[in-house]
C-alpha cells in the first residue's frame, strides 16, 4: 500500500469503523460519524489503515506528519540502495598479452567497485569460423579474473559477438 492511497476524513464511507487513538489505545467499534468527530476534538485526521477489516479500522493520527515521515524513510532507504551496473571489456580473438594485461586490470577495477563485467568478443570477417580460438581467450581470461570475479553467463555467442558475464566475488572478510 503506497502512501497516497489511504483514505482520510471524509473520504471514509463505511457506516461503522474500529477507532485506534494516536497514542495506540483501541476506542472499539463506533459510528464513523462519531470518529470523525473524536478526530476534529483532537485536532487530528482520521485515517484509514486497514480498509479490508470488516469493520475497517482507522486511526487518529497527524497526516500530514504521518506523510512527511513516509516520504524521509522512503528517501533514506533509495540512499542506502546498491546500484549495479554493466560496464563492459572488449577483447578480439587475435588479442596480444599485453593487450589483455590492460584489459585484465580494468576488468579488476571495475570488479572491485561492484561492478558486473561483461566481457566481449567481436569476430570480424572470417573469424566467426574459428570461434573456438574466442573461447579460448574466453577461457584464459576467466581463469585470470577468478580471484576478483565469478563467471555469472559462460562464454555465448550471439551473432558475431561471444560475450561472458563476470560479477564481484563476495568478500568473506
Amino acid at each position: 500500500m503506497g502512501i497516497n492511497d489511504l483514505m482520510i476524513n471524509e473520504e471514509i464511507r463505511d457506516r461503522e469503523v474500529r477507532l485506534i487513538d494516536q497514542n495506540g489505545e483501541q476506542l472499539g467499534i463506533m459510528p464513523t460519524v462519531q470518529a470523525l468527530n473524536l478526530a476534529e476534538e483532537r485536532q487530528m485526521d482520521l485515517v484509514k489503515i486497514a480498509p479490508q477489516a470488516k469493520p475497517p479500522v482507522c486511526k487518529l493520527m497527524d497526516y500530514g506528519k504521518y506523510r512527511f515521515e513516509q516520504s524521509k524513510r522512503e528517501r533514506e532507504a533509495r540512499k542506502n540502495q546498491k546500484v549495479i551496473t554493466i560496464k563492459e571489456v572488449r577483447l578480439s580473438a587475435t588479442i596480444e598479452d599485453h593487450d589483455v594485461n590492460v584489459k585484465f586490470k580494468n576488468a579488476v577495477k571495475f570488479l572491485q567497485d561492484g561492478n558486473k563485467v561483461k566481457v566481449t568478443i567481436r569476430f570480424r570477417g572470417r573469424q566467426i569460423t574459428h570461434s573456438e580460438i574466442g573461447l579460448e581467450v574466453m577461457k584464459n581470461f576467466a581463469e585470470r579474473i577468478k580471484d576478483y570475479g565469478v563467471v555469472e553467463r559462460r562464454p555465448l555467442i550471439e551473432g558475431r559477438n561471444m560475450t561472458m558475464i563476470v560479477v564481484p566475488r563476495e568478500n568473506k572478510d
